[in-house]
């Protein structure tokens, strides 16, 4: 297969269906809102290193959560129950952004959230289609996790904690939203030990990108999002 190199101005991408083996499909250009957003709605999405030019990538197969079949361990459950942390939603993005850049992560050296994914995240934050989920002990913020909003269609970017518990915690929260305001999945991009053990699952991006294409008829809700009032995820 063939990777191609992309233009520095734009916002078209080749055919996902033709990336590598390992699921890298393009280099180069930037990562402006338009791109992003095109990227996104192609099932593409950036992933590189500070030394790297941008890479943009669509593996196969894709892992993927759908909200209804989210399964929350027991204890989990209890922690849930106990309300140990407060969690909100769009109060802190720059923050849990900067935390999961920072976060340790096994057999991984450095981080892919580099200066410029950080800028460029933000401003699709501002543009009310980035948003985050935060976990909080008090005034500390403890967890998060951010992610993009298109269609029926959260992509989730990264999650950190400080605390145990607390990015499992904002995932959940996160998941039975996405399952009470009607989207169709969360995408996880690359399969995770962690994300398995709450439903994520292996699908052919081919069937991927069909479901893809389907919620993607649905308008994407932009603006700062809010957890409902009496909103408990159990």
């Amino acid at each position: 297969m063939n990777v191609f190199w992309l233009p520095d101005k734009g916002v078209d991408f080749p055919n996902p269906q033709l990336a590598d083996a390992e699921g890298l499909l393009a280099i180069g250009g930037d990562l402006s809102v338009e791109r992003l957003i095109s990227a996104y709605a192609c099932g593409i999405f950036p992933w590189y290193s500070e030394d790297s030019p941008v890479l943009w990538w669509s593996p196969d197969p894709r892992f993927v959560l759908y909200p209804e079949k989210l399964h929350i361990p027991r204890s989990l459950r209890r922690v849930l129950n106990a309300r140990r942390f407060t969690v909100t939603m769009d109060t802190a993005f720059p923050q849990v952004i900067r935390n999961c850049a920072c976060a340790l992560r096994p057999n991984q050296n450095g981080t892919w959230i580099v200066p410029e994914v950080v800028r460029a995240y933000t401003e699709l934050h501002a543009h009310g289609i980035a948003h985050s989920v935060e976990a909080w002990n008090g005034h500390r913020l403890v967890g998060g996790i951010y992610g993009v909003s298109l269609g029926r269609v959260f992509f989730g970017e990264s999650m950190f904690f400080n605390e145990p518990d607390a990015s499992k915690v904002v995932l959940v929260w996160l998941v039975r939203l996405l399952r009470e305001s009607g989207f169709a999945m969360l995408d996880c991009q690359q399969v995770s030990d962690n994300l398995a053990r709450f439903g994520a699952e292996c699908v052919p991006r081919s069937r991927f990108l069909g479901e893809l294409s389907e919620a993607l008829r649905t308008p994407t809700v932009q603006g700062l999002w809010a957890f409902p009032e009496s909103f408990f995820p159990l």
